[in-house]
């Protein structure tokens, strides 16, 4: 029996869509190799936590309190101590930026070949590890030696786990070696522009190079008005400085998965897809009807979005 111990994460008093999408992973891999899905919440109100992690696949839930937010320090040692306690074929981290915080770390106690940002995987008597290279152009598939393992899942490539169990839900016995926790959280900034945070947002309204001129940014912001939708951009927006850091969409920017998202002037680079394409809904407006970015959209229009734009935001507004 080949157990699967997950890692969940939680900022700020709210739990990250990593930690319900890291569930879906973990069933998954229970499955392949016949054995239960363990969940680890660390720090924070565990018990509120361990409440909305109680999702469907979910075997036995294991809490430790100390703290309120993520910590190396204490997260290394209260990984490795359940680690050491459920002894798991699996280990499963987010692949965010506390994640790969950690993970090393761990990987390197416990003596565990670790395998980060994980698209895919499947288990018969050995793991293998689908990841992506050169910008996502390239798919690859790792074969893991060893009998225990430690991989990282890429946010949104996993759907988040819904429905209801009734897992077990323990308060693991944690002591942690005071003298080893070195570091500690006294605030959080934010990036500039902080003020939206377009990874929760449900509808995105984002703009490529195609909106051609900064001049051009209120036509797009009248939709948005219009839509109650969030403004966010793929990369060349950013760095021409037309829209804050906070606002880009991608694999150098954030990952997002809002009900539907509305790529305005966005060609569909791979780097851009990979930060969007577990939206629910993908509407595309360009040009070129050849663009790679209808080939993941849901529903396309081929015209100027100076002429289709004006037309939507209208229709909203009436």
């Amino acid at each position: 029996m080949s157990d699967v111990l997950a890692v969940t994460e939680h900022r700020r008093g709210e739990l990250r869509d990593e930690s319900f999408e890291v569930i879906t992973a973990g069933r998954e891999l229970a499955d392949d190799a016949g054995g239960d899905l363990h969940l680890a919440v660390i720090s924070g109100n565990v018990d509120e936590f361990a409440d909305d992690l109680n999702r469907q696949g979910v075997d036995a839930i294991h809490t430790v309190e100390y703290g309120e937010e993520f910590n190396h320090d204490v997260y290394v040692q209260a990984v490795c101590a359940l680690y050491d306690d459920l002894t798991p074929t699996f280990l499963l981290m987010p692949n965010s930026v506390n994640g790969l915080d950690y993970a090393p770390a761990v990987a390197n106690h416990l003596d565990l070949p670790l395998v980060t940002d994980a698209v895919g995987f499947e288990y018969n008597d050995t793991l293998v590890v689908t990841r992506e290279m050169y910008g996502s152009k390239v798919e690859t598939s790792v074969e893991v030696d060893g009998d225990r393992f430690a991989v990282t899942t890429r946010g949104a490539e996993w759907p988040e786990a819904e429905g209801v169990s009734e897992a077990e839900v323990s308060a693991f016995d944690f002591e942690p070696d005071e003298s080893a926790i070195r570091s500690s959280v006294t605030g959080f900034e934010e990036v500039g522009g902080g003020d939206v945070d377009i990874s929760e947002a449900e509808f995105l309204v984002s703009i490529g190079r195609g909106i051609e001129e900064e001049e051009n940014l209120p036509l797009i912001e009248d939709l948005v008005e219009a839509t109650g939708a969030t403004l966010s951009s793929s990369r060349p927006i950013v760095d021409n400085g037309w829209l804050p850091k906070n606002r880009q969409v991608g694999q150098s920017g954030k990952q997002v998965t809002p009900k539907v998202y509305l790529a305005i002037g966005i060609s569909g680079a791979v780097q851009h897809v990979a930060g969007m394409k577990g939206a629910d809904t993908i509407i595309a407006i360009n040009t070129d009807p050849n663009a790679p970015i209808f080939d993941i959209a849901d529903y396309g229009i081929v015209g100027d979005l100076f002429d289709v734009v004006p037309e939507l935001t209208e229709q909203f507004e009436s």
